[in-house]
């Protein structure tokens, strides 16, 4: 049983800022990679931003400098601050778990949070 849970999402101005959390539960026993995609309004569902569980961190281009990703393995918690947010971040933000072990599974696996809408707008 290995489930992810986002929240933080709401309606911010432009300009603004929101942080986004993602909680992993579950008997957990490590997660290699954690990151945030995005589904905006016609537009296919993109990266954001990934993080290991060693904390290297890569980011979309579009949010480098604005948005920033940090993990506390200890929770099993992924983090997305996003500053300076602009009507095109407006979108469902999805959090990601690669690469999970957990007590009563083989292997590796991967696992989706059902997403929180974010909504930039004046």
């Amino acid at each position: 049983q290995v489930q992810l849970v986002e929240s933080g999402g709401g309606l911010v101005q432009p300009g603004g800022s929101l942080r986004l959390s993602c909680v992993g539960s579950g008997s957990i026993l490590s997660i290699n990679f954690m990151g945030w995609y995005r589904r905006a309004p016609g537009k296919e569902r993109e990266l954001v931003a990934i993080i290991s569980k060693g904390g290297t961190t890569n980011y979309a281009g579009s949010v480098k400098g604005r948005f920033t990703i940090s993990r506390d393995n200890a929770k099993n918690t992924v983090y997305l601050q996003m500053n300076s947010l602009k009507p095109e971040d407006t979108a469902v933000y999805y959090c990601n778990a690669d690469g999970v072990s957990a007590i009563g599974i083989g292997g590796r696996k991967n696992y989706w949070g059902q997403g929180t809408q974010v909504t930039v707008s004046s």
